[in-house]
């Protein structure tokens, strides 16, 4: 008749292979796809190394600009922060409120037109940092997607035929850059958080299903390791 720990045993070395078998492959992608990202550089991730996203405009002595209180009132609306930032060689004020953002002319106090197809591409070729004359072609975002979720409308600038630059319509802000690295990753990480559609899901049922079983799993294992290391070792110490 097996005795209690022997029942155990078996029990623990039936669960810890059933328990390989079902997450053993998904381990496998963790590992693979997470040293993956390891190693890639964020910054390539980003496209740092071909657009540059912050500017570099330098704008000369700044005269006649209306006070902030008109520049605020053009915005129409509830206000929460205004930017002051160079585009085009001309200062704009970007006003943002509500969840929404608007360009504004310090000059005249007036709001600004959304940004257009072609100021867009104007946009990212003087942000741009990558082969001299790229290729450019420019389409309007319809809406979100797994590569870009930011505030719609939105412009997207395809530059050297692969590297996407997402540009706001409504403040003129480079808003994303998306590259073959980023997709690489990007498919990695939807891999990794087992959500293969969207990508952005942490706290799917998938991924919490088998990060417990991958728990139970290494449990049953530890159990195993505790339970026949001492019955190695007395089989030693009885053939001395």
């Amino acid at each position: 008749m097996r005795s209690v720990k022997t029942k155990i045993h078996l029990a623990a070395s039936r669960l810890h292979k059933w328990f390989a078998l079902i997450v053993g492959l998904q381990v496998l992608i963790w590992m693979t796809s997470g040293l993956v990202m390891s190693v890639l550089p964020i910054e390539v991730v980003r496209g740092e190394h071909l657009v540059n996203r912050t500017g570099h405009e330098v704008l000369g002595k700044v005269q006649g600009v209306r006070p902030l209180e008109d520049v605020v009132a053009a915005a129409q609306g509830p206000v929460e922060a205004v930017t002051f930032r160079i585009q085009g060689g001309r200062l704009t004020a970007e006003v943002t409120g509500g969840g929404k953002s608007a360009l504004v002319d310090p000059y005249t106090a007036n709001r600004l037109p959304p940004i257009g197809k072609d100021a867009a591409a104007a946009i990212a070729l003087r942000s741009w940092k990558g082969t001299a004359n790229p290729s450019v072609a420019v389409e309007q975002v319809e809406g979100t997607s797994p590569e870009f979720r930011g505030p719609l409308p939105a412009w997207r600038v395809t530059l050297d035929g692969s590297t996407h630059v997402y540009v706001g319509a409504d403040t003129g802000q480079v808003r994303a850059v998306r590259t073959d690295t980023w997709r690489i990753y990007d498919f990695l990480w939807g891999l990794h958080i087992m959500d293969w559609k969207e990508h952005d899901n942490f706290n799917n049922v998938w991924l919490v299903s088998f990060a417990a079983s991958g728990l139970l799993f290494a449990l049953t294992g530890f159990m195993l390791l505790i339970m026949r290391f001492p019955l190695k070792l007395r089989r030693r110490r009885s053939a001395i």
